[in-house]
């Protein structure tokens, strides 16, 4: 057993009366909420722009990840065509099936994809997770921008899919949905705040006419005081982020952590519930190199793009591990028991899980360490036959 494995296994002895839900709970879990409890659920953010280089978002994708020195940050379902050129289409059926078994044996509970309408390309990747064979292995859930719940088609949308098998729920069996990114132009487009809060109690009603619970919705924001302030405009249950602990400087990805679970505490200060935002790391260079083309938000401070230097994955379990220990010490501030890594495939921004074809499973092995600590070895069933990444000891 490796050390990781020893030191998280110790912390969760101390906080944890029992063991925490892996892939193999889900089912008793969502069946048995009485005993999910005590079972923190963890899930990833996925933002789906690797759908090959068409379009605009995808050709900007393409352009930011092509120099060859970000080439180390390629998903394992990328090709490298040359030293400036890439291909990156994570939306075959059997990459997304693929997808789901890493995640899901790495002991991830659920993602939260960003969520679009379902003619969009940045849906296609839901659309293969809803249509995958084996999508009973991990649940979803939708994290949603403000700006697009002026169209009644969207809200609708998010009711929809609140109904599908698997969509992940609290403890408690209410219907887990994040909502961030609000700024004056989405609530000017909503009809101004009393608009705003009109949509979001109208998802209500809709959710209660289709005989389903109350949704646990959370705010994301950058500062908890504002987050803790949309909570209570709108009626809602809890604050997070979908970033934290970026500094105006270069740092170290210690330091990032540090400053997300310092997040934590300011979001607990607040008096609000709350879902940790776990971050797996933070450089927005190839972006700031080439520009989306839909803006750029990120700082540069003394000729430097603010940013973390590279994590390692004992570091990312680490952090995890600190933000279960935190759940099981807040108890009455994560009611929901869950928590959300930043990201899964956020490659270009900076925050990943997937594997790599540089560091093949090492961050996902590392995490299973975390959420699977009873288990010596992975399922037979981990890797695709085919698979060209070969798994690693955590911390390697």
């Amino acid at each position: 057993m490796t050390g990781i494995r020893r030191s998280v296994m110790a912390i969760l002895a101390a906080v944890l009366p029992v063991h925490l839900t892996t892939a193999e709970d889900a089912s008793a879990s969502r069946s048995s909420p009485a005993d999910a409890v005590l079972r923190p659920a963890v899930g990833a953010i996925r933002w789906d722009a690797w759908f090959g280089n068409r379009g605009s978002v995808g050709e900007a994708v393409h352009r930011s990840l092509g120099p060859g020195k970000w080439h180390d940050r390629l998903p394992f379902y990328a090709k490298v065509l040359g030293d400036d050129k890439v291909e990156i289409d994570g939306t075959p059926q059997s990459v997304i099936d693929r997808e789901i078994e890493y995640a899901a044996n790495a002991g991830l509970a659920y993602w939260a994809f960003v969520t679009y309408p379902p003619d969009h390309e940045l849906s296609l990747a839901l659309k293969r997770y809803l249509s995958s064979p084996i999508r009973t292995k991990l649940d979803f859930c939708l994290i949603t921008e403000c700006g697009r719940w002026h169209d009644r088609a969207f809200v609708e949308r998010i009711v929809a899919l609140m109904r599908e098998p698997g969509y992940q729920h609290t403890p408690d069996g209410r219907p887990l949905l994040y909502l961030g990114f609000i700024d004056e132009t989405g609530v000017k487009a909503l009809g101004g705040v009393a608009g705003f809060r009109k949509v979001v109690n109208g998802l209500r009603e809709t959710v209660a006419a289709r005989g389903l619970p109350k949704p646990y919705i959370v705010i994301m924001d950058f500062d908890p005081r504002q987050g803790r302030k949309w909570m209570d405009i709108l009626g809602c249950d809890a604050i997070s982020a979908y970033a934290a602990g970026i500094e105006n400087a270069v740092i170290s990805y210690r330091r990032l952590a540090d400053n997300a679970e310092q997040f934590w505490e300011r979001c607990r200060s607040t008096g609000a519930q709350v879902v940790p935002t776990v971050m797996a790391g933070w450089d927005p260079r190839p972006r700031t190199e080439h520009p989306m083309p839909w803006g750029n938000p990120y700082g540069i401070h003394d000729g430097q793009v603010d940013r973390s230097e590279p994590a390692t994955a004992a570091a990312i379990a680490d952090h995890l591990g600190n933000g279960l220990r935190w759940m099981a010490e807040h108890r009455d501030a994560a009611p929901a028991r869950t928590a959300l890594i930043y990201a899964w495939n956020e490659f270009d921004e900076g925050g990943w899980l997937t594997p790599t074809l540089s560091e093949g499973t090492v961050r996902l092995d590392a995490i299973a360490g975390v959420l699977r600590p009873m288990s010596t070895s992975a399922p037979a069933s981990r890797y695709a036959p085919d698979s060209p990444l070969r798994s690693a000891a955590p911390g390697r």
